[in-house]
């Protein structure tokens, strides 16, 4: 069974980096596409980053620049570097993958910028 799970949020203040993590589980990590979402109350969940087999990587284009996605095959591990930290950036997030065509979630965690 398929299990991600986060880590790595908290409460920083505007400009200051966080980095989050997530562990793999029940998946051959490196054959799936993995990703980062984020969804604030109200909104629709949408993706953050991702990152692909050969190490291909997109960004939405709000953090491009500032977070930076990557994966260490071996540990089973994605992260997600979050730099120069907006307000903006506050959300639950997710670390998803893709396997099979079936989505897979995390269970959020929550990232807060204060202003």
């Amino acid at each position: 069974q398929v299990q991600l799970v986060e880590s790595g949020g908290g409460l920083v203040p505007a400009g200051e980096s966080l980095r989050l993590s997530c562990a793999a589980s029940g998946i051959i990590f490196s054959f799936w596409p993995m990703g980062w979402y984020r969804q604030a109350p109200g909104s629709q969940r949408e993706m953050v980053a991702s990152i692909i087999n050969g190490n291909f990587t997109n960004y939405s284009d709000s953090v491009k620049g500032r977070f930076t996605i990557s994966r260490d095959n071996a540990r089973n591990t994605v992260y997600l570097q979050m730099n120069s930290l907006k307000p903006e950036d506050t959300a639950v997030y997710y670390c998803h993958a893709r396997k099979r065509s079936v989505d897979y979630w995390g269970q959020g965690i929550q990232v807060t910028v204060s202003s």
